[in-house]
């Protein structure tokens, strides 16, 4: 049977945690088909017959769609599981909100966060903050999986177009409503793609601080991220944060400021081809993972570091 991917995007562009989540799915089966829902998302959909590996595109198009609600996408996506064995989304945001719905929808259990496919029944995931990293097999007829992309290279572009088909069922649960957002604009790269991000701590000390790790970052050309007591302190908005609850990244160069290396961050940093960290406490956890550690105080370091950039 054929293999069902959930695309994530914004009824614009197509998320790169998509590409990853193809790859994944691409170990289980051959026949991939990925599904396009959100309202005037022909572009989307476009974009996603592209993608090598995909054989065809679904689209659903309506204003049930339009922000992907919980409610409504389970009912489509169950809707369309008899069809497939395999029901694959990543582990964002929007996949960890919908997914256990269509599990529980399916009355089967949810395979989270995987990150590595050892057959089409069998997958590895973290467990115990990244600490373990658990083997399950699953004898469910539809498996309901969530990837961790940064575990999973992206899916490439093909010269071919895959077919594109629509469906028509709408499903609105009419139990919830979007109300509002509101979206972080920044010149810097978003930190779940960014190659180089400097991420600060708690010994930051406040909010206003974080302008030394933006003098860098803008040199570098880098994200900003937080660990999250510096959210929890107040130091700056939750969608930096870095971590177990916050985004999980993996990029090629990680510099940790004043962060003392707590579990919860460490599961969302330590994948990281590169982690250099700065703190004054010399027994301070981060330095077990880091592969460059200064111990030195961050208000000394950072303007020094700027200027030799």
């Amino acid at each position: 049977m054929a293999i069902l991917i959930i695309a994530e995007h914004d009824n614009n562009i197509l998320k790169a945690a998509t590409l990853n989540a193809i790859t994944a799915a691409s170990q289980m089966g051959d026949e991939l088909h990925l599904l396009v829902a959100g309202l005037d998302c022909n572009l989307v959909a476009q974009q996603a017959s592209k993608i090598a590996g995909i054989k065809k595109v679904l689209i659903a198009d309506s204003e049930a769609y339009q922000y992907q609600l919980a409610e409504n996408m389970s009912k489509l996506v169950t809707d369309l599981a008899s069809n497939y064995c395999h029901i694959v989304s990543p582990a964002t945001t929007t996949g960890k909100n919908f997914m256990p719905r269509v599990a529980a929808l399916l009355d089967v259990a949810q395979i989270s966060d995987i990150v590595k496919v050892v057959s089409e029944n069998t997958f590895s995931r973290p467990i115990y903050a990244g600490n373990a990293i658990a083997t399950v097999e699953s004898l469910d007829a539809i498996k309901v999986i969530t990837v961790r992309g940064t575990a999973f290279d992206a899916a490439k572009q093909s010269d071919l177009s895959a077919p594109i088909e629509i469906i028509t069922a709408v499903h609105d649960a009419q139990i919830s409503e979007f109300v509002s957002e509101e979206v972080a604009v920044s010149e810097r790269p978003e930190l779940t793609a960014a190659k180089v991000i400097i991420s600060g701590g708690r010994g930051m000390g406040n909010g206003e601080n974080f302008t030394l790790l933006e003098s860098v970052a803008d040199k570098l050309g880098a994200a900003v991220g937080a660990s999250r007591a510096a959210v929890d302190a107040g130091f700056v908005p939750n969608d930096m944060q870095v971590g177990q609850t916050g985004k999980i990244v993996a990029p090629d160069l990680y510099i940790a400021v004043g962060i003392s290396g707590a579990i919860q961050h460490l599961a969302g940093m330590k994948d990281s081809k590169i982690i250099v960290a700065i703190n004054k406490d010399e027994d301070a956890p981060i330095f077990q993972v880091a592969d460059y550690g200064l111990v030195a105080d961050l208000f000394e370091v950072l303007p020094q570091l700027t200027d030799k950039l």
